[in-house]
């Protein structure tokens, strides 16, 4: 005798729906300590010595210090709320790797643009790009130590970004400071692609 489909118990748990998010912004400005602060899970990371090759080509001017860069992408994920997974993906800031992007960026719910108020114009590329695919992003001001400090609405047109593009700041060091900034994402994507859409537009 063959019997039918098991029946879901009143208190089967839901499992939580996988989305994928990509972090991006100019080189140094704290993709990879973003990814490796809000994940649960050890992170991948791609990062490869600077060396005098590059001397001419990476433009490391107020983030002198930095001696390592993003080669391919990092990868990290935390699950928020026990609804969602969230799977997070830094792309390579340096132009030499833009070519990445699109391989990255492919099936996104949305993105994070982090900005730097000292290189400011180096996290304009990756909002060209994601307004013109029509990926649903934040932009995420990293308040590094020293910086000089900007109110938001002049971050916005500093950026020339559209009424609906939500900006705030953040410390990517900081786990709740990198939380809020992804619920916000989340939100927004939710708002723009519309909540029936959201359980397929960012699945994994």
């Amino acid at each position: 005798m063959v019997s039918g489909p098991s029946k879901r118990t009143p208190n089967a748990r839901k499992l939580p729906t996988a989305v994928k998010i990509v972090i991006a912004g100019g080189f140094g400005v704290g993709k990879t300590t973003m990814v490796g602060t809000v994940s649960e899970t050890q992170p991948l990371r791609t990062e490869e010595l600077l060396t005098d090759r590059s001397i001419g080509i990476d433009d490391v001017s107020g983030v002198e210090r930095k001696t390592t860069t993003t080669v391919a992408m990092d990868f990290g994920r935390i699950t928020m709320r026990d609804e969602y997974v969230l799977y997070l993906f830094g792309t390579p800031g340096q132009e030499r790797f833009w070519f990445m992007w699109d391989e990255v960026a492919l099936g996104a719910l949305g993105a994070v643009v982090l900005a730097d108020t000292r290189r400011l114009k180096d996290c304009f590329p990756s909002v060209d790009y994601f307004e013109r695919r029509g990926t649903p992003f934040v932009v995420a001001v990293n308040c590094f130590e020293g910086a000089r400090q900007y109110e938001l609405g002049e971050i916005e047109t500093a950026l020339n970004l559209g009424p609906n593009v939500p900006v705030m700041l953040c410390d990517a060091r900081k786990l709740d400071s990198c939380k809020n900034v992804l619920i916000n994402l989340v939100m927004h994507a939710m708002k723009v692609r519309g909540v029936g859409e959201f359980a397929s537009a960012g699945k994994v």
